[in-house]
């Protein structure tokens, strides 16, 4: 357990965190995203690339694979229970993303202090090509992250 954490947020598993975390991102949903596997420091997600998430040249929209490398990054950076946000992020695509591929982002915790900590996130198709490498930095604050839960239903977001 990190010194700043309370010992409520070390109890908690980081994969539950994480699968919560994504629930109720509206965004998350809106897009298609799905979170696969996380943990302490590292979280997956998955998007099947649909005909609105292709741009006018045909291809998958860049935004759209920033947001499932990004989706990945704030999963594994909040999966230690702190509200962690991020302060710096930087992409680069490598190859070309079609509808009906399958990408994978998976976001791995490089370094963490007590206010700062990095991330690498590798956005893979089905067969294994990278498409994109992602890095990002997040500020680490003291606050826990689930204390403002939003509840998210389609449509609605309350606060719970």
């Amino acid at each position: 357990m990190d010194a700043s954490e309370s010992p409520a947020i070390a109890r908690d598993d980081g994969a539950s965190r994480v699968r919560r975390l994504a629930a109720r991102d509206p965004l998350v949903q809106w897009l298609g995203i799905e979170c696969i596997d996380g943990g302490n420091g590292h979280a997956t997600t998955r998007l099947h690339v649909r005909r609105e998430h292709v741009n006018f040249n045909g291809g998958c929209h860049g935004g759209v694979i920033f947001a499932l490398a990004d989706t990945a990054f704030g999963l594994a950076s909040n999966s230690h229970g702190r509200l962690a946000s991020g302060i710096e992020a930087h992409i680069g695509f490598h190859v070309g993303v079609s509808e009906g591929d399958v990408l994978t982002a998976r976001a791995t915790e490089i370094a963490r202090g007590n206010k700062l900590a990095t991330y690498r996130v590798d956005v893979l198709r089905a067969e294994a090509t990278l498409v994109a490498s992602f890095s990002g930095t997040v500020y680490v604050s003291s606050r826990p992250n689930e204390a403002n839960a939003v509840e998210v239903r389609p449509g609605v977001g309350s606060r719970v």
